[in-house]
C-alpha cells in the first residue's frame, strides 16, 4: 500500500492557513500606529478567517466529492539541507479537520467582536487569537512535521498570550474558589499563573514530541508524512526488532497527550479558563486541545497501515508492539474520560464543569481511535477506518456542540456577574433562544438521540466493546456521568431558583452578535444527529482520503443490545437527576454538611482527585529541594576553591617553578615528548 501524490500549485491553497497569519500581521500594524476604532480589529480577523474557511471549503469539497488528494507545494524546497517542503495537504482527515477549525474559529471570532466591547486589551485579543487560528490551520494541513511543529508551537505561545488576557489578574477573573487548600496548596489561580501553567504542561510533551520526530527523521531521512508511510517497514522492523517501537510511539504521543490534556497533563486545561470565555471556547471545541488527538488520527494510520506493509517474522514483533503502544493510549483516554466526568459531578463553576467535559470527552477519542489499534493482529484495513471514523467524528460533534456550550456560558456569566452557578438560576423564561441553545448541545454532549453526540460517542463505545470490553464498561459508566453533571447544570442554570443572591436586575437575550453563533451551533449538533446517514458517508469517505486507506467503513448506529443498554442508561440517568432537582430538590449543601463521608467524597472530587497538589508537592517542593541541595553543593565548591585551592595550588606552584628553567629548547623538548605519549596512548585505545 503506497501512498501517490501529485503535486499541485501552491495558490490558491496555502491561503487556508496563511490568510489567517496576514490578518495577524495587519492587526500588527494597526496596534503599531495605534488604531483606536475596534472594529478594524475584529473585522480584520473575521475576514481573514473567513478566507481560510471558504478556500477550506472548496478544497474539502473536491477531496470528498472527487475523491483525489490536493498536495500543492510539495515539490517546493523550503529548508534544503533536511528536504523540508512548504507542503499544503488536503486529504480526508485534513480536510474534515480544516472545516471544522476554521467555520467554529469564525463564529467564535464573530461573537468575540460584542463579547470584548470595550476590553483595554481588544487589539491585542485579537492579534493572538487570529494568529491562533492560522497555526492550528498550518498543524492540520502541513506536509510535513517540521511545519506541523512550527504551527505546534504556534497554538502553544498563543494559548499562554490568551489565557493570560487579563494579566492584572483581578479575582473574579480567576479559576477556583478563592481561599480554598487542598493538602496546603491552593486550588484558585490567577490568569498569569494559568498562563505558565500551560506552558510549563504541554512543553514537558512536546519535548517527547520532538524527540520522536528527529528520531524518525535519523531513521527514515525525512519529515514527510506521506513518505514516512511508504518507508513504514524502514522504521517499523527495526524498531520492533529491538523491542523499542512502542516506548518510541508512546514518547513521540506525550505531546499530543499533554496538548489534549489527557492524565497526567490534564491539570493546564482545567485552570486555562481564566481567559475570555470566546477563549476557551477556541481552546477547546476547535483548535489547541484537538491538536493531540489530530496527531493522534494522523498518526494511526501511518502505523496501522505500515504494520499491513510488514511480513515474515518480524511482523508478529511489529503487531506486539503496536498493541502494546495502543493499550496504554487507550487505558489512558478512558481512565481521563472518567476521572474528568467524576469532577464535574461536583464543581460550581460554569466554565470549569465544561472544561473537565472537554479533557473528558477528548479521552473518549483517544479510545476510539486506539481501539482499532488493539485490533491491529487482525490485519484488516477496515479495522483502520473504523477507528478513525469513531475518533473523527465525535471530534466533529465534540467541536459543534461545545463551543455552543462555551459560547452561551458567556453570555451567562456576563448576566450573572459571577462564573459560579449558584447566583445562577430561573433564566428559561428569561431568554428561550438561549435556554434551546443550552438544552440542544446539553442533550448533545449527555449522548441522547437524534443528537450529534449520541451516534459519534456510540461508535467509540462500539469499537472499544470489540478491542477492549472493560474498557468500553468504563466508557459506558462515563456516559451516565456525563449525562448526570450535563442536566444538572443545565436545571439549575434554565429552571431552579438561584441558590444564593444574585444581580437583581432582569436578565434577558443576549445581542444578535453573540446569540446567533451560539444558536448556530446548537442547531448543526441536531442537524448533523438527524441526517446521521449523510455524515457517516462522509465521514467513511474522509477515512478512505485519509494516507490513501483505500478502505472504509461504513458508521452507522444499529439498535443493537450494546446501544440499547447505553441509551437506557442515558436516560435513567437524566430522569434521576431530573427527579433529585426538581421534583424532590434534595439539599446536597445540607447532606454534605452533615454526613461525615460525603464531605470526604465531595472534597475528594471538588479538590480534583487530589492531582494537583501531587504534582506541587512533587515538583515545586521537590524541585527547590534538588534546588537547594544543588546550592548546598554550590557553596561547598566555593568553599573548596577559595580555601582549600589556593593551599593545594602553591605547592604544585612551588613545582612548577623548580621545572620552569627559562630554557626554550627544555620547553620544546617536554612539549614534543609529552605530544607523541598523548598519540601513542590514543593509538592504544584506538586498537
Amino acid at each position: 500500500m503506497r501512498v501517490m501524490a501529485e503535486y499541485e500549485s501552491l495558490f490558491p491553497w496555502i491561503f487556508s492557513w496563511l490568510a489567517p497569519f496576514i490578518g495577524s500581521f495587519i492587526i500588527a500594524l494597526g496596534l503599531l500606529a495605534r488604531v483606536r476604532d475596534e472594529r478594524f480589529y475584529g473585522y480584520t480577523s473575521v475576514f481573514s478567517i473567513l478566507v481560510s474557511a471558504i478556500i477550506a471549503s472548496y478544497a474539502s469539497y473536491k477531496v470528498l466529492s472527487e475523491g483525489r488528494v490536493i498536495y500543492s507545494g510539495g515539490d517546493i524546497i523550503w529548508i534544503p539541507w533536511i528536504n523540508v517542503t512548504l507542503g499544503t495537504y488536503f486529504d480526508g482527515l485534513s480536510a474534515i479537520m480544516s472545516l471544522i477549525v476554521s467555520w467554529v474559529s469564525l463564529l467564535i471570532a464573530v461573537y468575540s467582536i460584542k463579547y470584548m466591547e470595550g476590553d483595554w486589551g481588544y487589539g491585542r485579543y485579537f492579534f493572538f487569537f487570529t494568529f491562533f487560528v492560522g497555526s492550528m490551520l498550518l498543524l492540520v494541513l502541513a506536509d510535513n512535521f517540521i511545519l506541523m511543529f512550527i504551527g505546534w508551537e504556534g497554538t502553544g505561545l498563543c494559548s499562554y498570550a490568551l489565557i493570560s488576557h487579563w494579566y492584572t489578574d483581578e479575582e473574579d477573573k480567576w479559576v477556583g474558589k478563592p481561599g480554598r487548600y487542598a493538602l496546603g496548596f491552593p486550588m484558585f489561580f490567577e490568569p498569569t499563573h494559568s498562563g505558565v501553567r500551560a506552558i510549563l504542561f504541554t512543553r514537558v510533551g512536546d519535548l517527547g514530541l520532538l524527540l520522536g520526530i528527529v528520531i524518525l527523521y535519523a531513521l527514515t531521512g525525512t519529515f514527510n508524512i506521506v513518505e514516512l508511510v511508504n518507508k513504514a517497514p524502514e522504521w517499523l522492523e527495526p524498531l520492533a526488532s529491538k523491542g523499542i517501537l512502542s516506548l518510541l510511539l508512546i514518547t513521540l504521543t506525550l505531546g499530543a497527550l499533554a496538548k489534549s490534556a489527557q492524565f497526567p497533563f490534564h491539570e493546564w486545561l482545567v485552570t486555562a479558563m481564566t481567559g475570555p470565555t470566546p477563549i476557551s471556547a477556541l481552546i477547546h471545541a476547535a483548535t489547541m486541545v484537538k491538536a493531540g488527538i489530530y496527531l493522534f488520527l494522523r498518526l494511526t494510520p501511518i502505523l496501522l497501515s505500515g504494520a499491513l506493509l510488514v511480513h515474515g517474522e518480524v511482523s508478529s514483533l511489529v503487531t506486539q508492539e503496536l498493541y502494546n503502544y495502543f493499550l496504554v493510549v487507550a487505558v489512558i483516554g478512558a481512565l481521563t474520560a472518567f476521572m474528568l466526568a467524576s469532577m464535574a459531578l461536583v464543581s460550581d463553576e460554569i466554565k470549569l464543569i465544561l472544561a473537565y467535559s472537554t479533557a473528558s470527552q477528548i479521552g473518549y477519542m483517544f479510545l476510539g481511535a486506539a481501539s482499532a489499534g488493539l485490533l491491529v493482529h487482525t490485519l484488516k484495513p477496515e479495522i483502520i477506518a473504523e477507528g478513525l471514523i469513531a475518533g473523527l467524528s465525535h471530534l466533529a460533534s465534540h467541536a459543534v456542540f461545545k463551543a455552543a456550550l462555551f459560547l452561551v456560558a458567556g453570555w451567562l456569566i456576563h448576566v450573572a456577574h459571577s462564573r459560579f452557578i449558584d447566583p445562577m438560576g430561573g433564566y428559561a423564561k428569561y431568554m428561550r433562544l438561549t435556554a434551546l441553545s443550552l438544552w440542544l448541545a446539553g442533550l448533545s454532549l449527555a449522548g441522547l438521540p437524534p443528537l450529534s453526540g449520541f451516534f459519534s460517542k456510540e461508535l467509540v463505545i462500539h469499537i472499544s466493546s470489540h478491542a477492549a470490553p472493560l474498557l468500553s464498561g468504563l466508557a459506558i459508566l462515563t456516559a451516565m456521568l456525563t449525562a448526570a453533571y450535563t442536566i444538572r447544570l443545565v436545571l439549575r442554570v434554565l429552571h431552579l431558583p438561584p441558590y444564593e443572591a444574585g444581580v437583581r436586575h432582569k436578565p434577558g437575550e443576549a445581542p444578535s452578535v453573540m446569540l446567533t453563533p451560539y444558536l448556530v451551533l446548537a442547531i448543526a449538533s441536531l442537524a448533523i444527529g438527524l441526517s446521521w446517514p449523510i455524515a457517516s458517508n462522509i465521514y467513511m469517505r474522509a477515512a478512505e482520503l485519509t494516507l490513501a486507506l483505500g478502505v472504509g467503513y461504513e458508521a452507522s448506529v444499529s439498535l443493537s443490545t450494546l446501544t440499547l443498554i447505553v441509551v437506557s442508561a442515558i436516560t435513567a440517568t437524566i430522569a434521576t437527576v431530573y427527579i433529585v432537582y426538581y421534583v424532590i430538590k434534595l439539599n446536597f449543601s445540607e447532606l454534605i454538611a452533615k454526613n461525615r463521608l460525603s464531605r470526604v467524597i465531595y472534597d475528594f472530587l471538588y479538590d480534583r482527585w487530589l492531582i494537583n497538589p501531587a504534582i506541587y508537592a512533587i515538583f515545586k517542593n521537590g524541585g527547590l529541594r534538588v534546588a537547594n541541595t544543588a546550592l548546598d553543593i554550590d557553596e561547598s565548591i566555593d568553599y573548596t576553591y577559595h580555601k582549600l585551592t589556593p593551599s593545594i595550588g602553591s605547592i604544585i606552584a612551588n613545582y612548577i617553578r623548580g621545572v620552569h628553567r627559562g630554557r626554550t629548547d627544555y620547553y620544546i623538548t617536554l612539549y614534543i615528548v609529552s605530544a607523541v605519549l598523548i598519540i601513542l596512548l590514543a593509538l592504544i585505545a584506538i586498537r
